[in-house]
């Protein structure tokens, strides 16, 4: 079943439990937990006492997208904090198997990522470890950008490679997702959708996410 995960990082903190609790009730999958450290990406967002905070407000699974440098220091932190899925950057890690069979001995579902300007096949020696892949459909950093629209067709190679390769990782795409293009971007191969100021910054969240599943179903 496609998987739709709004992302915190559009949310207001102010009333984050009231927030979570709306789109839980609407039917979301998974909570998207953006983390930025202001060196790997030009913004700051917060940390494991976050994570932990929302592990306490929901059952719903919990994805920690680590846009950090030095993601090995932190990993154990967010499994602590209650992640059930932790996924790293390919650009800067330099000993990513390792990164990934750590993650997975947590028995946590181990991500990688890759930046729009990264190509599909940098993923050939790591794709058959990793339990999902998630392609940045914007350049990382901050919430709300558009949806860079060549990523359409390198989400379809990166289905086909998953497909012909027999791989079992899913594949998660994040940015710039909306009601316009979530049935385009379902319908070319995403597992896992994040949605995060179009459901967040949208009056009715549980009418857009309600919205978003008659589209991908």
């Amino acid at each position: 079943m496609k998987k739709i995960c709004p992302s915190i990082l559009s949310a207001d903190f102010a009333k984050l439990k009231e927030e979570i609790k709306e789109v839980e009730a609407a039917g979301a999958d998974i909570i998207h937990c953006d983390i930025m450290d202001g060196s790997f990406v030009p913004n700051i967002s917060f940390g494991a006492k976050i994570v932990s905070d929302v592990n306490k407000i929901t059952d719903i699974p919990l994805d920690v997208h680590l846009m950090i440098n030095n993601p090995d220091n932190f990993i154990d932190a967010f499994y602590k904090a209650g992640a059930d899925y932790i996924s790293v950057h390919y650009e800067n890690n330099f000993h990513l198997n390792r990164t990934v069979s750590h993650i997975k001995s947590l028995g946590v579902k181990a991500g990688v990522v890759i930046n729009p300007a990264t190509p599909v096949f940098m993923l050939d020696e790591i794709i058959e470890y990793a339990d999902y892949i998630l392609l940045m459909s914007v350049n990382p950093g901050f919430g709300g950008q558009k949806f860079i629209p060549n990523i359409m067709n390198k989400l379809r190679i990166l289905r086909k490679k998953v497909t012909d390769g027999n791989y079992k990782c899913e594949i998660e795409i994040d940015g710039g997702v909306g009601l316009a293009n979530i049935k385009e971007i379902s319908d070319a191969g995403a597992d896992m959708i994040v949605c995060g100021a179009s459901v967040f910054g949208a009056k009715h969240r549980s009418e857009v996410i309600k919205k978003m599943r008659s589209l991908i179903i």
